[in-house]
């Protein structure tokens, strides 16, 4: 039996949540700080998982960033060969496609991000900010996904190594992990950026985990400026995709041709 939770904080964001969802109480929510890494964390360390089921954790806010309702999503899981690992259900196609990978897309938006993000991906992963490319295989909107137990403990290992930094709280790394990001929604400490795009990080280096996306298309674009650009967008996730799979650099200098391109045309409309 698959299970995907939505994670509500209080009785009035509860009646938001879709009913074929299982129900996921933080209301209590003891460390606001982590944001929806709290209560995924308590689920994986204290329940014992099928390793052949499916299991999610959205926000209540899911319904309103996809526009997907729960039998949608679970015909499409349906839909699925059982050696899938990972089920991305992500929104926003665009940003996605505009930024080489969703970690520039967070310091355009907080440029103060960056060293943070370049020291939490020392501790990840041996490639560097600039040589992660991800496209709309591997990029997932916050943890709009569902996956197998295996990825969600390989998962858990590696936000693991986020979570025993900032704990610590020692380093200049731990600080910047743990300080606030003021975005213009809500704000929020950087280190739970970091938590949302592992499991994009892990799909973008790791091309052994066998993934399906809902087709983006068919989900709520951004609001940006960008958004309308979809001939552009589409060649620049297309050029993402070819250089994941054949690692030509052309691709990826033709990539930020289009971007140019693309920035201009949606400015000067």
């Amino acid at each position: 039996m698959n299970k995907i939770y939505q994670i509500f904080y209080s009785e009035e964001t509860k009646k938001s949540c879709d009913s074929g969802f299982l129900p996921l109480d933080n209301i209590d929510n003891l460390r606001p700080d982590w944001r929806e890494y709290w209560p995924i964390r308590n689920y994986l360390l204290n329940n014992s998982l099928n390793e052949d089921d499916f299991y999610g954790f959205f926000s209540w806010k899911f319904k309103a960033k996809t526009g997907l309702s729960s039998d949608e999503c679970f015909e499409f899981i349906r839909s699925q060969s059982q050696d899938t690992d990972v089920i991305s259900f992500s929104p926003f196609y665009d940003l996605g496609a505009f930024y080489q990978n969703s970690f520039f897309q967070t310091i355009a938006q907080e440029p103060n991000s960056k060293l943070s993000f370049e020291g939490a991906l020392k501790i990840l992963t041996t490639k560097s900010i600039n040589e992660i490319v991800m496209h709309s295989g591997n990029n997932i909107f916050g943890n709009f996904f569902v996956a197998k137990p295996k990825f969600w403990m390989a998962w858990l290992e590696y936000c693991e190594l986020i979570w025993n930094e900032c704990e610590a709280n020692i380093t200049p790394l731990s600080k910047g992990l743990n300080a606030v990001a003021e975005r213009h929604d809500s704000p929020a400490a950087i280190k739970t950026f970091v938590i949302e795009r592992i499991a994009s990080l892990m799909l973008a280096t790791n091309a052994s985990w066998a993934v399906k996306s809902y087709n983006p298309f068919e989900l709520p674009f951004s609001n940006a400026v960008i958004s309308k650009q979809w001939s552009g967008l589409i060649q620049m996730d297309a050029l993402k995709i070819a250089y994941s799979n054949q690692k030509r650099e052309e691709y990826l200098n033709l990539f930020y041709n289009i971007a140019e391109l693309v920035l201009k045309n949606a400015n000067s409309n």
